[in-house]
């Protein structure tokens, strides 16, 4: 009876120290059925439901909301012009100011610019859309309601088809799509601008009114990587179709994510929102620090508050605004002032008296539609053999695909070669030096003289890097005269390099014995020492063969 009691109490300890380690790991409302525990050479069975009131494992959920500015020369609904850091209210026209008895008149570049953005992303474009008001009550909206699209946007139902660098060495292209629910027409607001030292606010309403179109994604990303994937590939095609510049820094292109988090199979959690992020590499930062934040206090007990956040660069956290409970009515309601907007199909769908070149066409806005970044890296990959990594890397830096296929068009090098020549040293020579490709000190056609002359033998490997790195100090010459300066022609005489290939084996007679015993990795140590005395200008090729001819 003892040795069973005793027994029994070590079952009942090692039992206490699972349920701990359950609680540990944070496992919700599992059963634990323990079937057989052996100890001090017993078996035992044993059955046991255990329930616990711990968190299950939560996964983060995120949709975007992303406000483009149109790239077009005048407003959305006002011949106003829009240009960046004009003086303060010199850009605000009677209708932007909203004084008594101004009319909206649209713009039809930012509804051309709206279409094909929305071609673009695989959308249906409705044939009619309505505009309304949304009603809210913020000083740098002066008519105290935006015009919208509601109820019958401009287009709906499409997707995105965007790709980032993952795997363990971050260098394998991760394709994912994100489902987009509709792009709207619709008016920027001004900026309000405050001054802490006199406890103040001013308005500036140049922005007010300029076009822009909400891009609205659906919560089928999981994490700020995903996330500002999407961003940049949108950024991509914007600025590839000319219908945004997109820069994020001049509040061309701003960011508000919807954030939540849930167990798997169970309901979407109560979402947050971070307003106006304005960089991919922030939409990152802030979404996975809000999935974070929202699961540690969901973990302790807490709630999640349907609120709007902001995103504090500095400190890397979200911090409220206000909360969104009681202030989501808008009382939306028709725009009074705006007829149905219609787009139409081909040019025989325009109804009689309508002149064709005063609508919008779809069909005519197709012709106009450029190669689009999945086409072109797909392009790359078949056209020249890249790896995707480096069609990646091509086409989401500006213009370094369109270097990259001038070098290749004036040299008959392999593209896999010039890639190497494109990506690794001249653009970490420019990020080295905190540069644009549009700073660069060395032209495509440069780069292409430096190696034709490479590939025809008259320098080395080596030797062509020394000519790069001079040509970015001296950029007005020319790489042959850059190559006679340096003194980097490649020694073809063959008696001057057999005399110094003979002097290199007369003072290493150890290796030359490792080397004839086999060891034949040691030849690389005296063509070293060759290639030193030369200063890099022998051919690698010659000099192994006449080392090995010599060791034999």
């Amino acid at each position: 009876m003892a040795a069973s009691s005793s027994g029994n109490s070590i079952l009942l300890h090692k039992l206490d120290k699972c349920i701990k380690l359950k609680n540990m790991c944070s496992i919700a409302q599992h059963n634990i059925s323990m079937r057989r525990i052996w100890t001090s050479g017993l078996k035992c069975q044993f059955q046991s439901q255990i329930h616990t009131k711990s968190v299950p494992r939560m996964v983060g959920v995120v949709g975007l909301e992303i406000h483009a500015q149109i790239n077009s020369t005048s407003k959305l609904f006002s011949s106003s012009r829009v240009k960046f850091c004009a003086p303060p209210n010199s850009l605000v026209s009677c209708f932007d100011a909203s004084l008594p008895g101004t009319l909206p008149v649209l713009n039809r570049r930012c509804v051309e610019a709206a279409v094909m953005t929305g071609l673009s992303l695989n959308c249906t474009i409705n044939r009619k859309s309505l505009f309304d008001r949304k009603h809210y009550f913020y000083a740098d909206m002066p008519a105290g309601y935006q015009i919208t699209q509601q109820r019958l946007p401009i287009a709906v139902n499409g997707y995105l088809t965007y790709s980032y660098l993952g795997g363990r060495k971050r260098n394998q292209v991760v394709t994912k799509s994100v489902r987009i629910k509709q792009i709207q027409l619709e008016q920027d607001s001004g900026k309000s601008l405050h001054d802490d030292h006199r406890s103040q606010t001013l308005i500036d309403l140049n922005r007010a009114g300029v076009g822009l179109m909400e891009v609205v994604m659906e919560a089928d990303m999981g994490c700020g990587e995903e996330a500002a994937a999407a961003v940049r590939e949108l950024q991509l095609i914007l600025q590839t179709l000319d219908t945004c510049h997109g820069n994020m820094a001049e509040g061309q292109l701003r960011v508000d994510a919807n954030v939540s988090v849930h167990c798997p199979g169970e309901p979407l959690g109560v979402r947050t929102e971070v307003k106006n992020i304005n960089s991919a590499r922030y939409v990152a930062r802030a979404i996975d620090y809000e999935i974070q934040r929202q699961m540690e206090v969901l973990e302790t007990g807490g709630t999640i508050i349907n609120e709007t956040r902001a995103f504090d660069s500095k400190s890397g956290a979200t911090v409220p605004m206000r909360d969104k409970e009681g202030l989501q009515d808008y009382r939306f309601m028709p725009e009074p002032n705006l007829p149905p907007l219609f787009v139409y199909e081909d040019v025989a769908s325009v109804p009689a008296g309508v002149d064709p070149t005063q609508v919008v066409v779809i069909d005519r806005l197709k012709t106009l539609l450029p190669e689009l970044p999945g086409l072109k890296r797909a392009r790359l990959v078949e056209e020249y053999g890249l790896l995707p990594e480096h069609s990646f890397t091509l086409v989401n830096e500006a213009g370094l695909m369109d270097y990259f296929e001038r070098v290749v068009r004036n040299t008959k090098v392999e593209p896999r070669k010039v890639i190497g020549w494109v990506i690794k040293e001249l653009m970490g020579n420019l990020n080295q030096k905190n540069l644009m490709l549009t700073q660069s000190p060395i032209s495509s056609e440069a780069l292409a003289d430096l190696l034709n002359i490479l590939e025809s033998g008259h320098i080395s490997s080596s030797a062509a890097k020394a000519v790069f790195q001079e040509m970015w100090r001296s950029p007005e010459k020319s790489v042959e005269q850059l190559v006679s300066a340096l003194d980097l022609g490649l020694v073809s005489d063959l008696e001057q390099l057999q005399e110094i290939c003979r002097r290199v084996v007369d003072a290493h007679p150890e290796e030359v014995q490792v080397i004839r015993a086999g060891n034949k990795k040691v030849l690389n140590k005296l063509m070293g020492s060759v290639q030193k005395e030369l200063k890099g200008r022998a051919d690698p090729l010659r000099v192994r063969t006449i080392l090995q001819e010599m060791t034999s």
